[in-house]
């Protein structure tokens, strides 16, 4: 038996049942000894709940308790399963069936589907746009592609709702649901998409539950069955279940309270989609005797991280918020939330990039790193930041800002208008560059006030409309610019963007960022009209707003940044407000909250600066013809981008062969070395010291010591770099 049997990689499985239990603290250890009758578990961000629920399972299977063959443990993601299966096999347990809720439902209705109702189970539907759509144009109903993202996302809404199509409009308007078209349209094209179903023998997703809970339902010898495979019952995320969800749980137990559910309602995020805590929060009115256990030992954040997250649901309102669960750190420890306002967008992007480059430096690894915001479309303005910095990051749940279908579409009708020129009719009315844009993209459904609710509609006019702030500040930096110039910058961001993926800071959603964590964690644009979002209107959705919040900083496990701008633009008014979750635990907001058990409270705002002292920045003037610069990269090479150039050509290609020389060697896309924007500045200031090199924007003391001695040596016209330089 070698060493490495040892390892984290091959743990020992445990000898005997006890020795399952060592390791567990008192409440994980309640729980896996809780084998009898209903369980609950109330467990909080980063408490141990996997471990719990698992060592409960292989206890009970390696004392004889459960037979691994009767428990079914469900979840809701495939990796969330694989995970449990995989910890299962290390405690001795591999018998035992973890799967999510679909999976689990399709096994036996591939199963049962002959028995119950002959021949072969229908067709599963991969994509059901194409059907929907088809439906759609049955109804003389015409819908884009985002739309028919939106109305199938409302049928799959409606399905696990159990709600049926005559009934869609008036459970809409009693739910206070915004509808991403007329209820009566959608309800509508919902009746004829499950008559195309029926017509042409083929199911969906939903379907799937819903005909095994129809099975489960009508045939009691199956029922029967069913139930005497499974005796013993596990479900994750339990707050997360949707009434079809819980009805099919129902069914596979019967009579019988053998059930273990797991769930922490202050981490509801998913209600569109159907999920609700209601299920969690009335498990003892269901079931008066059941154990009830809470995990409030806090094994993931520091004492300060700890602290916030308990701030945030102290404000808390609502039926969620009265189970809420006050978390106690177990680490040592660490350094306090830091809060940073920046004047701006841009600026609070290229600050947050800055303090990722630090950390990196540092010693914190790119890959536990996360920058997280509210919604896809923010997603840009980061992107550009971080490869500007030379950080490399990858995008989670969401594609590349110029990759959108939106965006492409987007710069080919811009490109159109650009060579057409005055001959476009679009154009005869606007007077400016940015008008010019806002006619064209009118036409690919850009609108002056955004569309309601949230989904794929408000997701594709997000992205547009980043595009037309995009405009106004092009417009702003270089006065006199064209449609043919803003093309041609578009071209050149979307191609510094389009790097291989690799490796690097995390970007996503904080939707996209529920069950995953990270060293660091920038929660970034924490204004009034993001958080809440502008259109969470009623105070329950207001409440998922702060929980969302919640999550966002429970995924940290040590360093934790909150960041806001005062206004969209440089130069703009400074009307934003930062988010009112916010308000009693940021400083300067009113009355700190009560200091639990969690952490101390000593943090302060930092205004727009990465090393938190105060700065106060004049405007930086173009070397050329003394104009204020406002656009990033014109700061960068301190000139306007059509101010005439004194580059050396000839260094600037020799500089571009070296970084891709370095960038191979390191593996990396060449714009983590150095962009395009800093080598031109280098070419053009032909820096002889360090400190010249070190004053170029884009260069800092990190790539200083990397890379500096290779640059100053090719600036001096030595043949090619050193080759060295401190990695």
């Amino acid at each position: 038996m070698t060493a490495a049997t040892h390892s984290t990689l091959f743990p020992r499985v445990p000898e005997t049942a006890d020795a399952v239990l060592d390791g567990l603290d008192p409440e994980q250890r309640e729980v896996a000894l809780a084998l009898g009758g209903p369980v609950c578990v109330l467990a909080g961000a980063g408490t141990g709940k996997t471990r719990a629920i698992t060592h409960r399972i292989a206890y009970g299977v390696r004392a004889g308790v459960l037979q691994p063959a009767g428990v079914l443990a469900v979840t809701f993601t495939n990796r969330a399963a694989g995970e449990m299966r995989g910890r299962l096999r290390q405690l001795g347990a591999g018998g035992v069936q973890a799967r999510t809720f679909h999976s689990a439902a399709l096994r036996q209705l591939q199963f049962f589907w002959p028995k119950a109702v002959g021949g072969e189970l229908p067709r599963l539907l991969e994509r059901k746009v194409q059907l929907v759509a088809e439906a759609a144009a049955r109804c003389r109903i015409r819908l884009d592609r985002n739309e028919l993202r939106d109305v199938t996302g409302e049928i799959e809404w409606a399905k696990v709702t159990q709600t049926v199509p005559a009934d869609y409009p008036a459970v809409v308007a009693k739910s206070h649901r915004d509808a991403p078209r007329d209820p009566a349209e959608i309800g509508q094209i919902y009746a004829t998409y499950e008559q195309l179903k029926r017509d042409r023998s083929v199911i969906d997703f939903e379907d799937v539950l819903l005909l095994t809970v129809g099975i489960l339902q009508d045939r009691h010898d199956i029922a029967d069955q069913v139930r005497r495979q499974y005796q013993h019952f596990v479900v994750d995320e339990y707050q997360d279940v949707s009434p079809l969800q819980q009805r099919l749980l129902d069914l596979w137990l019967g009579d019988r309270d053998s059930l273990c559910v797991v769930g922490d309602a202050s981490q509801t995020i998913y209600s569109f989609t159907g999920a609700t805590p209601d299920h969690l929060l009335n498990f003892r009115t269901r079931h008066p005797g059941a154990t009830v256990v809470k995990l409030v030992r806090d094994y993931r954040s520091t004492p300060q991280v700890v602290h916030l997250a308990n701030g945030l649901l102290s404000q808390a309102r609502g039926r969620a918020a009265e189970h809420r669960l006050e978390l106690i750190s177990q680490r040592d420890p660490g350094p306090e939330p830091v809060y940073a306002e920046y004047a701006d967008e841009p600026a609070e992007a290229e600050g947050t990039a800055r303090r990722v480059r630090d950390l990196v430096a540092a010693g914190v690894p790119a890959g536990e790193i996360a920058v997280l915001y509210r919604i896809n479309a923010q997603s840009e303005v980061y992107e550009q930041a971080l490869a500007d910095a030379g950080v490399p990051y990858q995008l989670r749940g969401a594609e590349r800002f110029f990759e959108r279908q939106e965006v492409r579409e987007a710069g080919i009708a811009l490109r159109g208008a650009a060579r057409a020129g005055g001959n476009d009719s679009l154009l005869d009315d606007a007077e400016d560059l940015p008008a010019q844009v806002r006619a064209v993209l009118s036409t690919k459904g850009w609108t002056t006030e955004p569309p309601a609710g949230s989904g794929a509609v408000r997701d594709r006019w997000e992205s547009l409309a980043a595009l037309v702030r995009l405009a106004e500040d092009f417009a702003r930096a270089r006065p006199g610019a064209t449609l043919s110039d803003l093309v041609a910058e578009l071209d050149e961001r979307a191609a510094a963007q389009h790097a291989p993926t690799v490796q690097g800071v995390t970007l996503a959603s904080l939707h996209a960022a529920k069950g995953l964590e990270w060293d660091a964690v920038f929660l970034v644009g924490l204004t009034e009209g993001m958080m809440p979002i502008t259109y969470a209107k009623t105070d329950e959705q207001v409440e998922e707003e702060r929980r969302l919040l919640y999550v966002g900083v429970t995924r940290a496990r040590v360093h934790l940044t909150l960041s806001w701008s005062l206004s969209r633009s440089p130069g703009g008014r400074p009307s934003r407000r930062p988010t009112r979750f916010l308000k009693g635990l940021r400083p300067g907001s009113g009355a700190l909250g009560t200091l639990g058990q969690g952490g101390g409270v000593r943090s302060s705002v930092e205004r727009g600066s990465a090393d938190g002292r105060r700065r106060t920045r004049g405007p930086v003037r173009c070397r050329v013809c003394g104009t204020t610069l406002t656009e990033a990269g014109a700061m960068k090479l301190m000139r306007c981008e059509d101010c005439p150039s004194d580059m050396d050509e000839g260094l600037y290609e020799r500089l571009r062969d070296w970084r891709a020389e370095r960038a191979g060697e390191l593996g990396q896309p060449a714009y983590c070395v150095f962009t395009d924007k800093t080598l031109m500045a280098i070419a053009e200031r032909v820096p002889a010291t360090g400190g010249e090199l070190a004053s170029i924007s884009g260069v800092g003391t990190r790539k200083l010591n990397r890379f500096g001695a290779d640059v100053l040596a090719i600036c001096a016209g030595e043949e090619g770099g050193t080759g060295v330089g401190e990695d």
